[in-house]
């Protein structure tokens, strides 16, 4: 069903911006390979592209294909 791919692609999206969010401000770990804070604004920042272009795709490109599958109404013949 066409309705699906946004929802999945919003909810990935909301999920890579919370898991950012913890890693950059909640986790207090300094491992020293890896800025956990860098990995966690690049998830921030991944998320919240990808929710932008998810709306987009939903509001925009999804009802431009809607109505165009949508035949044109006829009045009723009396």
């Amino acid at each position: 069903m066409p309705g699906y791919a946004p929802a999945m692609s919003i909810g990935a999206s909301l999920f890579l911006v919370a898991v950012g969010a913890i890693l950059r401000y909640a986790v207090t770990w300094n491992p020293q390979d890896v800025n956990i804070e860098t990995v966690g604004l690049i998830l921030m920042l991944v998320g919240i592209v990808g929710l932008i272009l998810s709306l987009v795709w939903m509001f925009i490109v999804a009802d431009r294909r809607d109505d165009a599958a949508v035949p044109p109404r006829q009045p009723p013949r009396v």
